[in-house]
């Protein structure tokens, strides 16, 4: 068996604010420090790999006998979303923001959408995703119009009752606004938001679909699998990277069950990179000021974490990371600009190495080249001299 890296990626598990917090409104978020505080939360695997000994956050503490090596991370891309958080994870730093609406999108634009569909457009604000549809779905069973709306981040998201407008046509609909949406007006993702139920009880089900940008330039999927290596992404990956650099991929069906997926990839015989996003802290909980579930959902993973850690052979890594903060206590619903952690562990890495803070997401990007032995250059810089026996 070859070498192997898991590269597990806690949507918007994130560490406390980033120094220009203040640029995003964010003063004071921190998301895992949150959860630390509710009293409730139990994570003895992260905390073996080091989260709580991380420099600079409102949890830092004494830990003993931390086995891997960790490390803070600051985001270099201006943004907060789970696009250019990923991207820069994957080694792409986006020095300019992805459009963002917070009026709503142009009409000529919603014209054109309305237009290419065939269907009319209901709300066209931001909007919380579960209120959105308690306001407007009704309506939207009625006329079959779709419920258009946006966030803080560069989203475009269509919303409709899936007995009304059939899961396929919602996906066809967001690829026609993907085509429309580029240029000056080129958000990050198109978001299929499809619901069931009966007012005012609707439920937005795992039939969520995005459809993002293509990455400009290679990143380290592309590397990887150029040089022929297997690149496996389980969960919301393939959306995120628009399926490029991708040698297989696994749909999202929520933490636990792409946890076990990953877990069932362990027991191949393959070489390369296998990256898994859990979007459910983020999505379910951190969007929804839910601190209860999000703590239960991080002491779930935790256990998770400590079967695939057992698991795991002398050639494989295990590198942990987030791609923003979505604080549940802090105000609002939005993500949160935060620094995230790094934790890498494996027999073959050194323990308990303190790597300060990162300058860039996209460290992560490099040093996994670097293991690879690959040439390609992302735009961060390696620690793997600093954690490798």
């Amino acid at each position: 068996m070859g070498k192997r890296i898991f590269l597990i990626v806690l949507d918007s598990v994130g560490v406390g604010e980033a120094p220009d917090a203040e640029l995003f409104d964010d003063v004071g978020c921190d998301t895992f420090g949150t959860c630390v505080r509710s009293g409730k939360l139990h994570v003895p695997n992260l905390e073996k790999l080091g989260i709580c000994s991380l420099e600079g956050t409102s949890f830092q503490k004494k830990v003993s006998g931390v086995e891997g090596c960790y490390a803070r991370m600051r985001e270099d891309s201006m943004g907060k979303d789970t696009t250019v958080g990923h991207w820069e994870i994957a080694g792409l730093i986006s020095r300019k923001p992805f459009p963002t609406y917070p009026n709503g999108f142009p009409q000529e634009i919603i014209d054109a959408f309305s237009k290419a569909t065939g269907r009319g457009v209901l709300c066209n604000q931001p909007y919380s995703g579960t209120e959105v549809i308690k306001k407007y779905g009704r309506e939207q069973e009625r006329t079959g119009d779709l419920i258009v709306y946006t966030s803080a981040d560069s989203v475009f998201q269509i919303a409709a009752h899936e007995e009304v407008v059939p899961l396929e046509e919602l996906y066809e609909d967001c690829r026609k606004a993907r085509a429309i949406l580029t240029g000056e007006h080129g958000v990050g993702r198109v978001i299929a938001r499809p619901f069931v139920g009966t007012y005012p009880d609707y439920q937005r089900t795992v039939n969520r679909h995005d459809f993002s940008l293509e990455p400009p330039r290679e990143t380290i999927l592309d590397a990887l699998k150029a040089a022929g290596y297997q690149v496996i992404g389980v969960g919301k990956i393939k959306d995120i990277f628009a399926g490029k650099g991708l040698t297989r991929s696994y749909p999202n069906e929520g933490n636990q069950k792409n946890m076990e997926q990953t877990l069932e990839i362990l027991k191949e015989d393959f070489t390369g990179l296998c990256f898994v996003n859990l979007v459910d802290f983020d999505m379910l909980y951190g969007h929804r000021n839910d601190i209860d579930g999000y703590v239960n959902a991080l002491n779930e993973v935790d256990v998770q974490l400590g079967e695939l850690m057992a698991r795991m052979g002398p050639e494989d890594y295990l590198m942990i990371t987030a791609d923003h903060g979505c604080d549940p206590g802090f105000k609002g619903t939005d993500h949160s600009r935060e620094y995230t952690p790094c934790l890498c562990w494996g027999q073959r890495l050194k323990k308990g190495v303190d790597l300060g803070t990162r300058g860039s997401f996209a460290d992560i990007a490099q040093t996994i080249g670097e293991l690879f032995g690959l040439s390609w250059q992302g735009d961060g810089s390696s620690f793997l001299g600093q954690i490798l026996r």
